[in-house]
């Protein structure tokens, strides 16, 4: 499937200004900036695994797509929402749990890179990966 494989992060745009307007402190942001972050995406059919492992944290989420599930960014903040395709984008539609705010994320191939954007209170940051 188009997102398989494993992708190490290149790197981001306004990824900074993203991590304040979430909240997160200014010391977890100037460490989130260099995380080396690397997602294994494995995809059949509606179900995903995907492998995350950075400086902080290795985890592993299974989901199903349109089916809601829970999430702790790496920061802490709960979320809960669900994955979905949209033509060639994986959507995600996640709520804060603290707060009930949206977090919009989607994940986009363009050529050979995997792109991640994030929408937040109406700031969007990239996170721009790599296949390792």
């Amino acid at each position: 499937m188009t997102f398989n494989g494993t992708w190490k992060v290149d790197r981001s745009e306004n990824y900074e200004k993203f991590m304040e307007v979430m909240g997160v402190n200014v010391m977890k942001r100037k460490l989130a900036a260099h995380d080396n972050l690397k997602i294994i995406i494995q995809q059949d059919g509606n179900n995903f695994s995907v492998k995350e492992s950075s400086t902080f944290r290795s985890i592993e989420i299974n989901f199903t797509l349109g089916v809601q599930f829970e999430y702790s960014l790496a920061d802490g903040t709960e979320l809960s929402g669900s994955w979905n395709l949209e033509g060639d984008k994986l959507v995600g539609t996640f709520h804060r749990k603290d707060n009930g705010k949206e977090l919009k994320t989607w994940r986009v191939i363009a050529g050979d890179e995997l792109v991640q954007t994030y929408s937040y209170e109406g700031t969007e940051a990239k996170r721009i990966f790599k296949r390792a």
